[in-house]
């Protein structure tokens, strides 16, 4: 996919800066860029957290632990002159590591990302109940989504062939992207994924989140709140 602009990326983990400093940094890029939800959702074990990390941060993360709850990461870019910030929700696939979070990050979500793994046929028949479930929390049809396969390194164990993920995201009317967050070559195909969003989501102008204050942002790991009832996405 071709890219019209060379970003300018900034790479933040949230919870690894003291609350001071993130109150201090959230109030000033709030100056400056406008801010937008993503969340990414599927099966356990298809390399969410993977993709968020080649994305964010550049690098492929050998060892990731299971993600309990929600993690967290953010990247701001400039597009076309304007400052863009992605908050980037990677949800736990589990259902016992999730089920008490899951009306927190479906919450004010600005566009979603469904993740599944080219190599487990598992893990892509369960997306529709993935989709299911977004509309269930009142995500609305407006809210870009976006079909993602990854791990699609492993030639060798591909279990679900492009054709059959082609019709399903065509079916929905997805976009369609097969990537390696694992293979360094990758690195700009999966940074088109996010790139696609973001270029829609500016072009549609949705309203900001409401940055959190000192005190409260330690609930970063629950919610943000939105300071409308609605996306308009």
């Amino acid at each position: 996919m071709a890219i019209e602009n060379n970003p300018v990326e900034v790479f933040d983990t949230v919870f690894n800066r003291n609350d001071t400093q993130l109150s201090s940094q959230l109030e000033n890029d709030s100056l400056e860029a406008r801010i937008f939800k993503i969340i990414v959702i599927g099966d356990s074990n298809v390399g969410k957290t993977c993709l968020t990390y080649r994305f964010c941060g550049g690098i492929f993360l050998k060892n990731p632990e299971a993600t309990i709850g929600v993690d967290f990461r953010e990247k701001t870019l400039e597009l076309d002159g304007e400052r863009i910030k992605l908050q980037i929700w990677d949800t736990a696939g589990q259902e016992r590591f999730r089920k008490s979070m899951v009306e927190h990050y479906y919450r004010n979500v600005h566009a979603v990302v469904f993740v599944y793994d080219v190599t487990s046929l598992t893990s892509f028949e369960s997306l529709p109940e993935w989709i299911s479930e977004c509309s269930r929390h009142s995500v609305g049809p407006m809210v870009p989504r976006i079909l993602v396969g990854n791990k699609c390194d492993l030639r060798a164990h591909r279990e679900v062939p492009t054709s059959h993920a082609q019709r399903m995201a065509d079916g929905y009317n997805f976009p369609l992207f097969e990537t390696s967050a694992k293979d360094p070559a990758e690195k700009e195909h999966v940074d088109s994924i996010f790139l696609t969003l973001a270029y829609r989501l500016k072009n549609h102008k949705p309203l900001r989140l409401k940055q959190p204050s000192e005190s409260s942002s330690s609930l970063l790991w629950y919610q943000r709140e939105h300071e409308a009832t609605g996306c308009q996405c």
